[in-house]
């Protein structure tokens, strides 16, 4: 009987975070290309792994962005995926595979920490809160999409969940202390939660404001330290890099370059598409549990300051997320234990209903992502083809727009194949270069032959009829031939006339 036991036992102990894991798992080997936000860290885990020592074959050093961040989240995960990384080489598979094997550390890293947050919810709220609370998040497309993605602000999430953690379980101090650190290492802009957060412990007597001086100040001083002293080797120079951020962000106001919403657009577009079912559960969950207002409060502050900012993208915010789930699962919850009495049968039918819908968006989405990476798609097409002569140097020029849609040095491969990123190329000058292929946004260039074109995600239609929703793809990436290798190829690629 106890060996029976037992395997159920380690499976809900772990059943959780293997579902979890599945699902952020799958994402990743549907999805495993990178965008522009991501650049920085994947970048930097290929060199840190593929490079090592040698900095001047950093890829920060050529492309330095508009300003620099820190190489601390991208050391601790390319130290988790370092065995993985030498298995890879040795069985001489495609880099493409060390992309996969990093997001997947980073994945886990985060994951761990929203297991400890999950824990604190099951410890003070019970395990059915804690059961729907994985429920919301397995259903909502964003969260387990962006935590195996290298941005900042999952390095930050992962930092944040740990905070959470702490903050149920009543250990105010550490929590301050995780957002310090998340603040002056990963994201300049944790300091919006951090600040309503210690001031709302100041305000209900849970800490002292000195005491809270002397815990924060040496880990906010050790923290300084540490990525000043990882970061002006690694950049060549003195700079401590979420202080550069903070000065571009909030001094210069420089980000409303790449564009500007509405205040009011974290609460009426980007938190309704990430939370879905848990949007109109959480405002619920807030009246029908006071515990639950504490906690919520200042997450709620941090989304509110954080609209004051003219430049915004789901991202910044999603550090919010798992607060918001916890709320919307213990109106879950309730709706769930009442559900056998009249006035609260609508009310689980809804909810019901609205968990349905939020699977339907989500795999909606997900189709859509499947489809917005299209210049790595374009060049693993291309890396199929093989060269034609293995004495030959094969040259691809990857232009802007294809190496913000999908293309990092993970997805290159070994000679006789090369790859240059270099930009200004006016359109006419291509014919008077030597490169073989071109991976392009345009759909013709002179001196070039247009092989094939990768279609990507364009928009949404509703129609009459199933499926009530189609997804429009048009031609985002073309990839062209030199007319002298077309000829000798003598290929007839579809999709471009």
């Amino acid at each position: 009987m106890a060996s029976i036991s037992e395997p159920s036992q380690i499976l809900r102990q772990i059943g959780y975070d293997l579902m979890l894991g599945s699902i952020a798992t799958f994402y990743v080997l549907m999805v495993p290309y990178t965008k522009v936000e991501e650049s920085f860290n994947v970048q930097a885990m290929h060199d840190i792994l593929y490079h090592r020592h040698e900095l001047d074959n950093y890829d920060h050093l050529e492309f330095p962005g508009v300003v620099p961040r820190t190489f601390i989240g991208s050391f601790l995960v390319s130290i988790l995926a370092s065995p993985f990384i030498l298995a890879i080489s040795l069985l001489r598979l495609p880099k493409i595979y060390g992309l996969i094997a990093v997001r997947l550390a980073l994945g886990s890293i985060v994951l761990f920490t929203l297991r400890f947050f999950r824990i604190q919810v099951r410890n003070k709220f019970g395990r059915q809160v804690e059961s729907f609370f994985v429920i919301l998040t397995a259903i909502q497309f964003h969260l387990l999409f962006y935590c195996t993605r290298p941005l900042p602000n999952i390095l930050a999430l992962a930092v944040v969940n740990l905070a959470y953690g702490y903050w149920l379980r009543g250990n105010f101090y550490a929590a301050l202390n995780c957002l310090v650190f998340s603040t002056i290492v990963f994201r300049c802009d944790m300091l919006l939660l951090l600040g309503p957060l210690a001031l709302q412990l100041l305000l209900t007597k849970s800490i002292s404001l000195w005491e809270a001086i002397k815990y924060c100040t040496g880990v906010a001083l050790l923290s300084i330290g540490l990525t000043m002293m990882v970061d002006s080797i690694m950049w060549k120079k003195l700079v401590w890099p979420e202080f550069e951020v903070l000065w571009f962000n909030s001094v210069l106001n420089r980000s409303s370059e790449w564009g500007t919403h509405q205040f009011f657009w974290y609460f009426t577009s980007a938190l309704p598409r990430t939370l879905l079912a848990a949007y109109p559960l959480f405002v619920l969950g807030v009246l029908l549990d006071r515990r639950v207002l504490f906690f919520v409060l200042p997450v709620f502050s941090f989304t509110t300051l954080y609209s004051k900012l003219p430049h915004k993208e789901l991202r910044f915010i999603i550090s919010s997320v798992p607060m918001f789930n916890l709320s919307a699962a213990v109106a879950a919850n309730r709706i769930y234990n009442n559900r056998k009495k009249n006035s609260w049968k609508f009310l689980n039918l809804i909810m019901v209903g609205l968990l349905l819908v939020s699977l339907g968006c989500t795999s909606v989405t997900f189709l859509a992502s499947y489809d917005n990476y299209t210049s790595g798609h374009a060049l693993k097409a291309l890396h199929r083809m093989g060269p034609l002569d293995n004495k030959d140097t094969w040259w691809v020029h990857i232009d802007t727009f294809s190496a913000m849609n999908g293309i990092s040095r993970f997805c290159e491969n070994d000679y006789p194949w090369r790859y240059s990123k270099e930009e200004g190329i006016a359109l006419d000058e291509f014919r008077h270069r030597n490169f073989t292929y071109l991976i392009s946004e345009h759909s013709a260039v002179d001196g070039y032959e247009c092989l094939f074109s990768v279609n990507g995600f364009s928009r949404a239609q509703l129609q009459l009829g199933f499926p009530p929703i189609i997804l429009v793809k048009t031609p985002k990436v073309y990839t062209h031939g030199n007319t002298r290798i077309g000829e000798i190829m003598q290929l007839n690629w579809p999709g471009c006339s």
